[in-house]
């Protein structure tokens, strides 16, 4: 079974360019999941008709949101957090409710649950920092976690957080930017220390492996970017994993794709 992620930042951004499809027609994933789509289905140009699809779009026009797409139907689909842990947590800050911005989509299967994430940035004055850390990180892990006491978890999606210092290029110049800061690092060493599974470290290890890339100074081209887009599984679910990876060379995107493959 092979799952794909992709933050395509924007769904008729990157089908306009041809790489949607291209992708598509390369990874013949069974399941895919999207961040980043900034459309509602209705604004969609994809016509997948091998594919079941679901979509959480945002309030907000133009902005964030997360579809799914699986050749197989889920036994269930669910959308946001619980809402038990969106009053637990109160999700909402001065730039608005994060409950609204189409972020998280589950679908359970036989045997596992996978949940597509786009996790929120902390922008670049850190105005969202306090919400990432405090609410939203706590409230996914949470979310997780009470997943995998039914059965395991595979989740994926752009956690906007660059782990370690081998997961950016310039480590000592971000320390305290947003993606880097301690308090987002924090979050991941909590998704692990938990029993997840960073699934690309578990075949690739070292610096110059990244996801995504500004736009400035031709940072792809240098290959100066980021890997803040992940795989990660239940620890149950280690011995099954067969293959992760990035596929850098993938354009239409500042993300490119990542791929799991599991038995």
């Amino acid at each position: 079974m092979k799952l794909v992620s992709w933050n395509v930042n924007g769904i008729r951004a990157v089908h306009n360019k041809g790489e949607f499809m291209k992708l598509i027609k390369k990874e013949k994933p069974d399941v895919l999941c999207l961040q980043e789509t900034k459309a509602h289905p209705h604004q969609s140009p994809i016509d997948l008709p091998d594919y079941e699809e679901y979509w959480n779009s945002a309030e907000r026009k133009g902005y964030s949101g997360t579809a799914l797409f699986s050749k197989t139907k889920p036994l269930s689909i669910s959308f946001g957090f619980p809402e038990k842990l969106n009053k637990k947590y109160h999700l909402v800050d001065d730039f608005g409710d994060t409950t609204t911005e189409g972020r998280v989509i589950t679908a359970e299967f036989k045997n596992f649950y996978v949940v597509n994430v786009y996790t929120p940035n902390a922008k670049r004055g850190l105005e969202r920092l306090e919400l990432r850390h405090k609410s939203w990180d706590p409230a996914f892990l949470e979310y997780i976690k009470s997943l995998e006491k039914k059965k395991p978890v595979i989740t994926c999606g752009d956690f906007n957080v660059a782990h370690t210092e081998d997961d950016l290029a310039r480590p000592k110049d971000n320390r305290k930017n947003a993606g880097f800061t301690d308090q987002e690092r924090e979050g991941a060493d909590n998704i692990i220390s938990k029993g997840f599974i960073d699934t690309f470290r578990m075949f690739t290890q070292g610096n110059g492996y990244y996801t995504w890339w500004s736009h400035f100074a031709k940072s792809r081209e240098r290959n100066v970017g980021w890997r803040i887009d992940y795989f990660f599984v239940s620890e149950k679910l280690k011995p099954k994993v067969q293959a992760a990876k990035i596929l850098a060379k993938h354009m239409g995107s500042d993300h490119c794709p990542i791929t799991l493959e599991i038995n």
